[in-house]
């Protein structure tokens, strides 16, 4: 871990705990830091806090007092999940107190160089295939940030000889200010978490930090697909690798209807790819390119790819039985990505849909509508579901309760060559607890039931 001379005795406040705020605490407080700590949460309920305190920090638990920035505090450090709206973050903006998320002090402790990946969609997925390729070409490779390990604590320990693969939100970026990544990746920029920056060019602005102290010994990979993308590479400093779906082209990464292009020359059939859908094919030329420009090899992107079955919950392929594949798709929590969902498969879909009731619009997969032979609908949605896929067209629509009756149904209608997809368009919480333990009961109803049928 580098020294940080410039946070040495600065007086510091960490503002929310959780895994980044207990991390960045206890590297502030080692780096010589005076560490003040303030969490929501009772002190008797939260161990980061006592563990904090036994280090000799202080800590404030339980509240958040208004006037604790009258303190003099000189650097705030919140949790990415704290809105900009928070009373005591807008008292430190207007008090000219730089806000940071702990990805800004991983940079600054870090031995190792980043490479950052962001992105509406497909971020996860794209820092997983990279970390893959880059591990299994011996490149040294960590992994950290939103796909849960603190950047900051994987910093603390890297090497200049390893290189730390980053996934990044817009609310961590938003929080950084010297934050250079020699590779930065942006998928694709969407309208999201308008709730968090208020508006679609904050939003944008945050992603786009991503690039801002990029210099030309770096490189920035990016959606060419992308008018938004293509625009902002204009004002980038970096080397510019631009990747493209829409055909063979002789610059960087590209791929047409039959195969991946590297710089013109064939790299893979497509056909050979197990990472399904269109969407993923996005992730897979970024990925792709980030690893050649690491210097990993054609070989390995090739091997990673014909083996990849996608991140768990992320269109995850199950399992093939008795002609039928079964792929869960639980992180679909709004209708654009269970859209995604639906363009990877062009016929004969059993899709498992619904759950929290947020009155979304679903308008964004209907479209797609035509590919599901089956509907099979749960949770508050069920309604629905069944009346938006009744005026789609869709022939067969069944309710079920809970993930075991849906599978069990959805099997009972399918016949071979089918695709059984849950792809719920909806939040978990009206029956389980997170998208997790939902697809995990996707997972468990699947192999429990054909299992018993094999």
């Amino acid at each position: 871990m580098k020294e940080a001379p410039q946070l040495y005795q600065k007086k510091v406040l960490v503002l929310g705990l959780a895994k980044s705020g207990f991390t960045a605490a206890r590297i502030l407080n080692k780096l010589g830091a005076f560490v003040t700590v303030n969490d929501s949460k009772p002190f008797e309920e939260n161990p980061e806090a006592q563990e904090l305190l036994n280090m000799g920090v202080t800590v404030i638990c339980g509240r958040h007092p208004e006037d604790l920035l009258e303190e003099g505090f000189e650097l705030v450090v919140k949790n990415p999940g704290i809105p900009y709206t928070n009373i005591l973050i807008q008292s430190a903006m207007q008090k000219k107190i730089p806000v940071w998320t702990e990805i800004e002090l991983a940079y600054l402790i870090s031995e190792a160089p980043f490479i950052g990946i962001t992105g509406s969609n497909g971020k996860t997925t794209t820092t997983t295939l990279l970390f893959h390729m880059l591990n299994q070409d011996n490149k040294n490779p960590l992994i950290a940030g939103n796909i849960g390990t603190v950047a900051s604590g994987v910093a603390e320990k890297a090497k200049a000889s390893n290189v730390i693969v980053t996934e990044l939100s817009s609310f961590q970026l938003k929080g950084t200010v010297a934050f250079r990544p020699t590779i930065a990746i942006i998928t694709n920029i969407y309208e999201a978490h308008l709730d968090y920056h208020g508006t679609i060019e904050d939003y944008r602005t945050s992603k786009m930090k991503l690039t801002s102290n990029q210099t030309t010994d770096d490189y920035f990979i990016y959606n060419a697909d992308q008018p938004l993308l293509v625009e902002h590479a204009k004002s980038c400093k970096a080397k510019l690798v631009p990747f493209t779906l829409k055909g063979r082209t002789e610059e960087s990464v590209s791929a047409d209807d039959n195969y991946v292009y590297w710089q013109g020359e064939k790299l893979i059939e497509r056909s050979k790819i197990m990472l399904a859908g269109q969407h993923n094919l996005e992730n897979i030329l970024a990925a792709a390119a980030a690893t050649l420009i690491q210097g990993g090899t054609k070989e390995t992107i090739i091997r990673v790819l014909t083996s990849f079955t996608g991140v768990k919950h992320r269109s995850q392929f199950i399992k093939e039985w008795q002609g039928r594949k079964f792929y869960n798709d639980s992180k679909a929590t709004n209708a654009l990505a269970t859209k995604s969902a639906l363009e990877a498969f062009p016929e004969n879909i059993i899709l498992l849909a619904g759950g929290l009731e947020r009155n979304h619009s679903l308008d964004e997969i209907r479209p797609f509508m035509d590919r599901v032979k089956v509907l099979v609908t749960f949770g508050e949605t069920a309604q629905r579901f069944t009346a938006f896929a009744e005026e789609s067209g869709v022939q067969t629509i069944i309710q079920a309760d809970k993930m075991d009756d849906a599978v069990k149904k959805a099997i009972q209608a399918s016949a071979d060559g089918d695709t059984i997809l849950l792809s719920p368009a909806c939040a978990s919480w009206d029956q389980y607890d997170s998208f997790e333990i939902r697809g995990d009961a996707f997972i468990s109803a699947v192999h429990q039931m054909t299992e018993a049928n094999e």
